[in-house]
Formats: C-alpha cells, structure tokens, sequence
C-alpha cells in the first residue's frame, strides 16, 4: 500500500536537490561576476602601473596633469616597491596606518625616505602577494619598481555575500519550517487526543452492558466456572484496558513499580489462548526485577510486539520473552524473539517509523507507537537488537531499575 510518509519523505528530498540547485546557481553566478571584475581590477591596476611610469617621462605639464587624474581615479589598493623592496608608494590603504611622507616629485628626486608603520604594511604586501600577481614598471637606467595590489572592497565583499546571503535564508527557513512543523505537530495532537478520548467515552456504554449482560449469563444459566464466559468477561476487561488507554491519551502517565516478569506473564496468558495453537509461546527470566511501569501503556507494548512476532511466523514457530538484567547498569532487558520471515538490516530504523507496514492491510502506527511509549513514557529504550531474514527477529526493550526502596535507579 501507499505510504504518505515515504511520500513526504520523497518531497523532502526533492525540495533539498531543489535548494541545492539554487544555492549552486547563486554561487556560480556570483563566481562569474567576481572573475569579471577581478579583470577589470588588474586592467586598471596595469593603467595604474602605466600611469606611474608616465609621470617620470612626461615632462608636458598638461599631460602630466591628465595623468595624474588618471592614477587618482583608479581606485584599487597597491603598493609600489623599488629593486629593493622598500615601499615608494601606495594607494588605497588605511591612512591611519601609513605615514608616506611624499607630497610630489620633489620628494621621489631629493630620494627621501618613506616612513609608515612596518608591520602593516608586511601584511599588506604579504596580502597582495597571495592574491594577485604583481607588475613590473621598467624605469630608466635599467632598474625597475613592483606594483603589487589586491582586491577592492567591492570584490572582497561580493566574495562573501552570496555565503552570507546563503547563511541567512537556510537560518531562516529552518527556523520558520521548525514553528511551522512544530504548529502543525501540536495541532494534529491536539486532534488526535481529542478523538482518542471521545472513542473512550464511546465505548464506556457498550462495555458496561457487555459485562453487565455477562453477568446475567452467569446468574441465568448458573455457569459461574464455565470457561467459555470466564474468556469472555477477560476479553470484555480488555476492551476496557484499550478504552483506558485511549482516555490517557495526551495525559502524563503514572509510573508504578511492578514486577516487569509479572506484567509480562499476565498479558502473554491472556495472548496465547487467543492465536493458533502451531505458535509456541515461552516466557524465561528473573521474576525480582521491577521497573517504573504504566501497565495499560506497557501492554499495549508488549501487544504489539507479541502481534508483530505472530504476523511473522508462517505455519508453525516460536515466540521467546527473556527477562534478564543489564550486566553493567541498573537496568532491565526484554528480549521478544520469534522465528518469523525477519527484517532486512536498512530496515531496522524504518520499522519504528509511522505508516511503515508490510502487510497489505494496517496503519502501520504499532511499532511507532510502542517506541513512543517506551522513550517518551517510560524513558527507556526500544530497538532492534538482530534478525535474519527466514530465520526471525529480537527485539530488545531496555527499562531502568526499581530499587528496593522504591527509587529509580541512577
């Protein structure tokens, strides 16, 4: 049959590849447009460069001025150096940390010395030098000086935006799908417990007649030992356990100490009579041990795995209930092992999940159910401890202890 939650699970992920694509076709074209301008950087870098070496060599005042309206409207960070390596120039940089001390020509022919603050500046080069390769200015006499630049702030930022830009909407739709599946979540419980607990209030009419009528058998026909009404008022107090269960729905459970043997026994007497007599049923275990146990809710556990376990088993088999103590904590082990058809190994996470079912009719709500009331509920754990296919399945429940003086366990 069809299952929604395999379904949804689908639009999930095709709402994922979904983002991913955009989130790839964001960052590629934002890739395009910082190659583009990270060209039209070094180009005028290169004018830069140009301009630099055309002062020296015009000696037209009006050429001159034109170039330097040139040099000055190019708006890239750089640094030139001599053969040696001592900055002459820069362009572009934080002012409060350099200290050039050049107001013109007159400053580069009387050969001053420039001062700036050092370890800025290595930072600076060392910056250029990762980024960029540098360009080299021919001077005459044969020596030459080194433009070294890097990235404007309009590219450095527009490296990082599309990262930014991304962080910001996945932070938002997670937080807006979280209130949006938390809101809906509590408004299907909200459906859901009040349905539950309306079924318990319709059933409370009928199961009081049934057993006031199972009464009367019993007076009528003075059969007050026979069997068949003896197995009849059990299964009248069953329905009322069930009804009880429904009208607990959405309410914390009360945890007791009970011998977790004691309960086991109680429900799997009341199971065995009512499946085919080609099932064996054995129960084995420490019967001292108690745990913190809702017993309709923890019946209705041991219920389904009991049902899984026959629903498995096709023609003759065996179910097998271990009742054991933990070796290393103060904890309780309920094994459920059958000789059933088994589960596939990728499957043994998806069977606790709701709609799961391999039968074709069914919710497939048991076994989500059942993790739910032993996690949520009883604060234990529910998984499945082996299985092989053709051979059978255990599962494995883990509760905590009860110690003598009524105190769960640390």
């Amino acid at each position: 049959m069809s299952n929604p939650y395999q379904q949804k699970k689908r639009w999930k992920y095709f709402l994922l590849v979904f983002a991913v694509l955009i989130a790839a076709s964001s960052l590629l074209y934002t890739k395009y447009l910082v190659k583009n301008i990270a060209k039209s950087e070094r180009t005028r870098a290169e004018v830069w460069a140009l301009t630099m070496k055309q002062i020296f060599q015009t000696e037209d005042s009006d050429a001159l001025n034109y170039t330097f309206m040139v040099r000055d409207s190019l708006s890239v960070p750089a640094i030139v150096t001599d053969e040696k390596g001592d900055i002459l120039f820069q362009k572009g940089l934080d002012t409060t940390k350099t200290y050039i001390q050049m107001e013109g020509m007159e400053d580069v022919k009387a050969k001053g010395s420039p001062k700036y603050d050092p370890q800025y500046f290595r930072n600076e080069l060392a910056t250029m030098k990762a980024q960029h390769e540098s360009i080299k200015i021919p001077i005459v006499g044969g020596t030459y000086w080194t433009v070294y630049y890097k990235d404007s702030q309009l590219l450095t930022q527009l490296r990082v935006f599309p990262y930014i830009q991304l962080t910001i909407i996945a932070v938002f739709l997670m937080l807006a799908y979280t209130a949006f599946s938390s809101s809906r979540k509590s408004e299907q419980n909200q459906v859901w417990v009040g349905l539950a607990k309306e079924t318990a209030h319709q059933l409370g009419t009928p199961i009081s007649s049934l057993l006031a009528w199972i009464e009367l058998l019993k007076d009528k026909f003075n059969a007050e030992e026979d069997p068949l009404i003896a197995e009849m008022a059990n299964d009248v107090k069953r329905l009322e356990i069930v009804a009880d269960r429904f009208s607990k729905i959405g309410s914390k459970p009360v945890l007791e100490p009970h011998s977790v043997y004691d309960v086991v026994k109680d429900f799997m007497d009341y199971f065995e009579v009512r499946v085919t007599d080609k099932i064996a049923f054995e129960l084995v275990g420490n019967k001292t041990l108690l745990a913190g146990l809702n017993i309709p809710l923890f019946d209705w556990v041991i219920e389904n795995l009991l049902k899984n376990a026959v629903n498995a088993i096709e023609g003759k088999g065996k179910i097998r209930v271990d009742i054991i103590p933990s070796k290393t904590r103060n904890q309780v082990i309920i094994d459920v092992t059958d000789t059933g058809k088994g589960i596939p190994r990728s499957k043994f996470v998806t069977v606790f999940r709701p709609g799961y079912t391999t039968r074709k009719r069914g919710w497939g709500l048991g076994l989500s159910l059942t993790k739910r009331i032993i996690e949520n509920y009883h604060r234990g754990q529910i998984f499945v401890k082996d299985s092989e296919l053709g051979k059978g399945t255990t599962f494995r429940i883990v509760l905590r202890t009860i110690r003598d003086d009524n105190k769960t366990a640390a």
